[in-house]
């Protein structure tokens, strides 16, 4: 493995809002590939220069939210010639931004919620009236459910898109789809393809599945076999390679989904550097696929690539 991958930087930590989220990650991947015999070491990006990845042969990418999964510190590794883990420049950088994604996939007919765009000046009473109570409101370019707020009554849109607008100025409302929170992880393999992960169903204590429940609380329930049917599930899983590739993405990544109480499904959001901490939801669907976690994290790194 050492000779294969070579001195291998694991990114983790950054300057994001999801720092912390970032730093169980990448301590979690680094024990991993020290684990497998490889040369790998942590890097903080905020605490060092960038050029000091220059002395490195590849990286694992393990950061979250701006600076690491939005394209720009993709672009700096494209720069340094330097193959790094995850998808490259144009799709972290769409993928991060929600209302962007939504577009993409509205045009290639994949269905997801309704959504309207807020501003400062927007017709707030309009916006709560066409997508209906309650709704959701959320950062474009923000992930860890940092920023979002259920509106439930009419007049709360206003303050929830000021509470969302201090995390980014792109912010979306989302009509609300009751029906269950889904996810489906994707790998690639050594020949160019991939395979999308067993599906997990998230049912979280709280009202939603939001920062708490993602990290902090033990009793979100994540239940693989999800309890759709073979059949359903064979059609969300091929539709998330759908939308996955519709992006542009590589390597890996996550299509987070909605069920409505019909059993219509809703693609909500795509991750493109998703969370390796212990409640983290890939490496929960490897493993229902047979897969370890450590051989998870190799599969991800043999897949590194530039550009």
């Amino acid at each position: 493995m050492r000779k294969n991958f070579g001195k291998v930087a694991v990114l983790l930590g950054g300057k994001s809002g999801e720092r912390e989220v970032s730093l169980k990650s990448g301590t979690a991947v680094l024990a991993a590939l020290k684990a497998k015999g490889i040369d790998a070491h942590a890097f903080d990006p905020r605490d060092k220069p960038l050029h000091d990845l220059e002395h490195f042969d590849r990286v694992f990418i393990c950061l979250h939210g701006r600076f690491g999964e939005d394209g720009c510190m993709q672009g700096a590794l494209e720069m340094l010639h330097i193959p790094y883990t995850g998808s490259g420049v144009m799709a972290s950088s769409i993928g991060m931004d929600k209302w962007r994604t939504k577009l993409l996939w509205r045009a290639m007919n994949i269905v997801t919620p309704d959504f309207e765009l807020v501003t400062e000046h927007a017709d707030f009473d309009a916006i709560e009236a066409k997508l209906g109570l309650p709704l959701f409101v959320k950062p474009a370019n923000e992930g860890s459910s940092i920023g979002i707020s259920k509106v439930k009554s009419a007049g709360g849109l206003q303050a929830a898109y000021e509470l969302a607008a201090k995390a980014d100025p792109l912010v979306i409302a989302e009509k609300f789809v009751d029906g269950g929170e889904y996810t489906v992880g994707i790998i690639g393999d050594a020949a160019g393809g991939y395979t999308a992960l067993p599906v997990i169903r998230i049912v979280p204590k709280n009202e939603f599945y939001d920062f708490e429940a993602k990290y902090l609380r033990n009793d979100t329930e994540y239940l693989c076999p999800s309890g759709l049917s073979e059949e359903k599930e064979k059609q969300i899983q091929h539709e998330a390679l759908q939308a996955f590739k519709t992006i542009g993405c590589r390597g890996w990544g996550r299509v987070d989904f909605l069920m409505d109480a019909a059993g219509r499904h809703y693609f909500l959001e795509i991750n493109t550097s998703p969370g390796m901490t212990d409640h983290s939801l890939v490496p929960m669907a490897a493993r229902a696929a047979g897969i370890s976690f450590e051989d998870l994290v190799v599969r991800i790194l043999e897949l590194a690539d530039v550009g």
